[in-house]
């Protein structure tokens, strides 16, 4: 490895003292009777969370859960990318690099990191946490540079000729921008989603299926897409509130979290209240909320500047459809990917690694073999 230190989780016990500290003093705002969670995030579920929170979330015992694989921070182009790097057990294992989205972390995809490493169909696994989330540095750039920042990690950081790369939410941006500029490197791709109808798309070259999927994108903007909108157009004026209470970090990251799935299993689709807190706190004890949500106006920023979009390329793409994902035809996806796999799968969501993760596991060791 080139330009690589060794890296371990380890939080300051003055941080923990601050957040105990912040979250015993919350000033709750209340909420409009019988609203539940049709105004934003639930008082009532959030006050719960916060007392499991303080009384019983251990904070020592996720962060060695955290350093059980190894960790590192490489140098790429003279940006600190934190990743971490398991090595597959057989010989022949295929390199593998998972990009996560927001609002989580690269914590999502430590269920299926056993999976992948220890079985027959074995990959080296390389998981990053993009510039501006978690224990990269804390910059924010669109997905296109961190895609240059991905393959120079992969080329020359690790020294590999070729690799494979997968990823959902902003990863399925960063990973569409790898198939599409670097098809000399990259072997193959995978995708949970592949984006959505912004209204740019010429009408008359669109299918029914397509038609009907853009009508629910747009209605899904109007009614859950509030965090997109302003971390596109905003995302300083927030930062302050988020960057300074735990439970308005919280409280953000949970009201958009949901993804399209019924909020009371929210804790479901993080894996239960511990790695939900988990995630939240990678984003707490960082300070890395702002540059998090400064990506989707540096991605919104280069669209509006003209830049010529990306193009399709012959990069073999496996496409798995969960079904509380937006239900997108295999049709859209082709606009953008060379799809020779689409499936619809049974269960889970928009984070499937975490909701299930043998399932995920399998489809990625399913597709990546069978392109090989």
């Amino acid at each position: 490895m080139k330009n690589v230190t060794e890296f371990k989780v380890s939080v300051p016990q003055p941080v923990l003292d601050d957040l105990k500290n912040r979250l015993q003093n919350t000033r709750w705002p209340g909420e409009a009777e019988g609203s539940g969670w049709h105004f934003g995030t639930s008082q009532a579920y959030l006050k719960d969370l916060v007392g499991y929170w303080l009384d019983q979330y251990d904070w020592q015992k996720q962060e060695a859960q955290l350093n059980k694989y190894p960790q590192y921070i490489a140098d790429v182009n003279g940006v600190k990318v934190h990743f971490q790097y398991i090595k597959g057990k057989t010989e022949d294992a295929k390199p593998l690099i998972l990009t996560h989205g927001w609002p989580d972390s690269y914590y999502r995809f430590h269920k299926i990191i056993a999976l992948l490493t220890e079985g027959d169909q074995s990959f080296d696994l390389i998981i990053p946490s993009i510039p501006g989330f978690g224990f990269s540095e804390k910059i924010a750039m669109p997905s296109e540079a961190v895609a240059d920042l991905w393959t120079v990690l992969m080329t020359e950081n690790l020294g590999y000729e070729k690799f494979y790369a997968a990823g959902g939410d902003v990863g399925m941006s960063v990973v569409k921008a790898l198939a599409s500029k670097y098809p000399e490197v990259v072997a193959g791709v995978h995708f949970t989603d592949v984006g959505y109808p912004m209204g740019q798309e010429d009408p008359g070259t669109m299918t029914e299926n397509e038609t009907q999927f853009a009508q629910f994108v747009q209605q899904w903007w109007y009614s859950e897409g509030a965090y997109a909108m302003v971390h596109a157009t905003k995302p300083q004026s927030i930062a302050y509130g988020l960057n300074d209470s735990p439970v308005g970090l919280a409280a953000w990251i949970l009201s958009f979290g949901n993804a399209g799935a019924p909020y009371e299993i929210i804790e479901e689709a993080f894996g239960g209240k511990d790695e939900l807190l988990t995630n939240i706190m990678i984003y707490w004890t960082t300070q890395t909320i702002a540059t998090s949500a400064r990506m989707y106006k540096a991605d919104a920023m280069m669209q509006w500047s003209g830049a010529p979009p990306l193009q399709k390329t012959n990069v073999p793409a496996g496409v798995a459809l969960f079904p509380r994902e937006a239900q997108f035809p295999r049709e859209w996806a082709e606009r953008f990917v060379n799809v020779v796999s689409f499936k619809k799968m049974e269960a889970g969501g928009h984070f499937a690694a975490l909701e299930v993760p043998h399932v995920f596991a399998e489809e990625l060791q399913s597709f990546f073999y069978s392109i090989s």
